[in-house]
C-alpha cells in the first residue's frame, strides 16, 4: 500500500527519530510512504503569524504538488504541518475568490482532491488489528498518558474524527501495543508550542503542569504525535528540574516509537536513544523483548 508522505522540516531536523520510527514501522505493516517530491515548508509556525496569504500559499503549493503526483491522501506526521495543510485545504475550498488568488500566487491550480491525514488517522484507517497481528513484544508495564496537544483534534469542524476535548483515538492505538493508558486531565492542553524559543518560562510552566498531571494519575511514559510537543515535554524537563528540584523525570515517546517497540524494534533502532529523558523498558518485559526481537 502506497501513501503520500509529507515529512516537513522537523522530520529532517529536530525530529529525525520521528521520521526514522515511522519509516520502520510502516515497512513492517506493508505501507510504503511515498515522499512528496519538491515539497516546501508548510509555514508553521512563523508564516501563519506573519502573513495569512503567505501561510496559505506555502501549504497550497504542497497540496498542488500532491495532486500533480496523484496522491489521494497526504500523510503529515507533524501535528503543526498537518494543521496547516488541512486548514489550508478547507479554507480554499470554502472561499473560491481566495482560492483563485492563491492559485495565481503559486502558479498552480487546486482541485482539493487530496485528503490530509495525521498519524492517528492513518492508524485508524489501517486498523489496530494490523498492529496486534504484527506484535512481537507485550508492552504491559507501560502506563501511557496520551497527549494530543492543541492541534491533532482541533478545530473539530475540520478534524472531526474524534472529540476535541476528550479524545480517545490515540488510546485505542496505544492499547493495541499491549500498553496501558491512563485517564487524565491535560491531554489537549497547550504545552507552550513555539514559545519554547522566546518565552521559555511559559513553556516550563505549562509543560510542568502537563507532566505533573500525567504522573499524578499513574503514567510512567508520555506518548505524543508532535515534534514541538515532544521538544517541550522532553528537552525542557532539564530546565523544569533546575527550577523544581522535586521534579521526577518521565520519558516522552512518539506514538510511532511506542508502536515500534511492540513490533520488536530496539529503542536504538527507533531513535529513542536520542531523547533527553532516558527511556527504559519495564524490567520484566525487557527480558521478553530480548527473546522476541
Amino acid at each position: 500500500m502506497d501513501i503520500g508522505y509529507y515529512p516537513g522540516c522537523s522530520q529532517e531536523g529536530t525530529a529525525k527519530e520521528y521520521d526514522k520510527s515511522i519509516r520502520a514501522i510502516l515497512k513492517v505493516l506493508n505501507v510504503n510512504p511515498v515522499e512528496l517530491g519538491d515539497w516546501n515548508c508548510c509555514g508553521a509556525t512563523s508564516a501563519h503569524v506573519t502573513s495569512h496569504k503567505l501561510a496559505l500559499a506555502l501549504s497550497a503549493r504542497n497540496l498542488a504538488l500532491a495532486e500533480k503526483q496523484d496522491m489521494k491522501e497526504l500523510f503529515a506526521p507533524c501535528a503543526a504541518c498537518f494543521s496547516r495543510l488541512a486548514l489550508t485545504n478547507s479554507e480554499l475550498k470554502s472561499d473560491l475568490h481566495l482560492k483563485t488568488e492563491i492559485e495565481d500566487i503559486i502558479e498552480n491550480k487546486l482541485s482539493g482532491s487530496t485528503e490530509v491525514i495525521n498519524i492517528i488517522e492513518l492508524f485508524k484507517k489501517l486498523g489496530s488489528d494490523k498492529i496486534k497481528s504484527n506484535r512481537k513484544v507485550e508492552l504491559k508495564g507501560l502506563k501511557a498518558a496520551c497527549y494530543y496537544g492543541c492541534l491533532l483534534v482541533r478545530p473539530h469542524e475540520i478534524n472531526g474524527y474524534d472529540d476535541a476535548e476528550m479524545p480517545t483515538s490515540m488510546e485505542d492505538i496505544v492499547k493495541a501495543t499491549g500498553a496501558e493508558t491512563i485517564e487524565w486531565n491535560f491531554k489537549t492542553e497547550c504545552c507552550g508550542a513555539a514559545h519554547s524559543i522566546p518565552r521559555v518560562d511559559i513553556v516550563i510552566d505549562l509543560s510542568k503542569k502537563i507532566l505533573d498531571d500525567a504522573k499524578k494519575y499513574g503514567a510512567n511514559v508520555m506518548v505524543v504525535a508532535c515534534p514541538m510537543c515532544h521538544n517541550n515535554l522532553d528537552l525542557r524537563q532539564k530546565l523544569i528540574k533546575r527550577e523544581y528540584k522535586s521534579h521526577e523525570d518521565i520519558p516522552v515517546l512518539y506514538l510511532s516509537e511506542l508502536i515500534g517497540l511492540s513490533l520488536g524494534f530496539t529503542p536504538k533502532e527507533l531513535g529513542i536513544d536520542t531523547h533527553y529523558i532516558k527511556f527504559e523498558m519495564p524490567e520484566l518485559k525487557k527480558k521478553e523483548a530480548e527473546v522476541t526481537v
